[in-house]
């Protein structure tokens, strides 16, 4: 009999329960008998015992069901290692759960932070194998993450939907899209919308290059689509320091990157700017097909790991292929938007503008 932990963690994003499904289903398809101890709310469960057994009809019907049925919650990887509140050592505590419960395997699913955690647990000695999610598709090791199209999909109706009213009164519309360090959803979401001028992290944007796109798109067709990451940032504020530039945006009178934006636009343009974001409707809702069957597809070679006892790896999608990923070869890595990249070049063809004056 194997005997089975399961836990989600860091942020929500559709597919989640179709990943766990995946797992289960297999499981259960080949082996005699599986105990599932789903852990709730993340790490949280894991250190503090909190945990329900799980049996294959909690299960049923959650494929088109967004969010995790677990639950989750953010525990950082840099304070993972620190004592909590009543003094208990939170690895320490991980570990004897695992222990007290004799289990086989722990199935984690979770982006970055999580894979961190994750991989520290298999050099305490823990079989662990893991799941790639994140909208931002900025895991390490893996050409794609489950989340990322359901949130790109999302996205680009939002930016779609902004098109007619945009158009309607001659104005220039900012979307903000999620993205703090990555762009991979902005860049996505935007080609698939025809946004005029993408702005991503990993690409500075000069003020004046998008003005001057504004101006050029104002003489044709009187509107303009701007989609942002939230994380985009000026070549002047790339060359602050992390604390220079964290003083800066706590001093701010802005809410966003998008809201200065909007304001410089406005008053060198002359044409009114408005803001939309999103926010998190971009992680909620049921996975968009593409998503469900690609999370099941890993959930299922997940399980496969399991059966043959093979542990200490994350599955991933290389190539258009289901392939295994050694832990160590993820955790702590960001997989970011090269500006050189082949989608980038052709988006810049296409007459996209980065606002780099490239």
């Amino acid at each position: 009999m194997k005997r089975i932990g399961m836990l989600t963690s860091g942020g929500d994003c559709q597919a989640l329960n179709a990943a766990m499904r995946g797992v289960v289903k297999t499981l259960v398809h080949n082996e005699e008998e599986v105990e599932i101890y789903g852990f709730l709310d993340g790490y949280r469960g894991l250190i503090y015992g909190d945990y329900r057994m799980l049996t294959g009809k909690d299960f049923s019907g959650i494929l088109t069901k967004g969010g995790t049925i677990l639950g989750t919650s953010r525990t950082p990887f840099k304070t993972i290692k620190d004592p909590d509140e009543n003094g208990l050592n939170k690895v320490e505590a991980m570990k004897h759960n695992y222990y007290k419960l004799n289990l086989d395997c722990l199935v984690i699913l979770g982006g970055n932070g999580t894979h961190k955690t994750a991989n520290l647990l298999r050099e305490e000695g823990l079989n662990v194998v893991t799941l790639p999610k994140t909208i931002d598709n900025d895991l390490y090791g893996t050409d794609m993450t489950f989340g990322f199209q359901s949130a790109v999909d999302i996205a680009t109706n939002c930016i779609d939907c902004i098109h007619t009213t945009a158009a309607s009164h001659s104005r220039v519309f900012i979307v903000e899209v999620m993205g703090h360090k990555v762009g991979w959803l902005t860049l996505n979401a935007g080609m698939a919308s025809g946004a005029d001028i993408i702005l991503i992290p990993e690409i500075p944007y000069d003020i004046k290059e998008i003005v001057a796109a504004v101006e050029k798109r104002k003489k044709n067709s009187h509107f303009t689509i701007i989609a942002v990451a939230e994380g985009a940032i000026s070549k002047e504020d790339a060359k602050l320091s992390k604390k220079e530039y964290a003083k800066k945006l706590k001093d701010s009178p802005y809410p966003s990157v998008s809201y200065e934006l909007a304001d410089k636009i406005s008053k060198l343009t002359g044409q009114e700017v408005r803001v939309t974001v999103p926010g998190h409707t971009q992680r909620g809702g049921s996975p968009c097909p593409y998503d469900r069957v690609f999370a099941s597809r890993l959930g299922s070679e997940a399980a496969n790991l399991i059966l043959k006892g093979e542990y200490g790896f994350m599955v991933g999608y290389k190539d258009r292929e289901i392939v295994k990923v050694p832990l160590e070869e993820v955790a702590g890595k960001l997989k970011c938007v090269s500006p050189d990249a082949r989608i980038v070049k052709e988006a810049k063809m296409l007459g996209i503008c980065f606002g780099d004056g490239k």
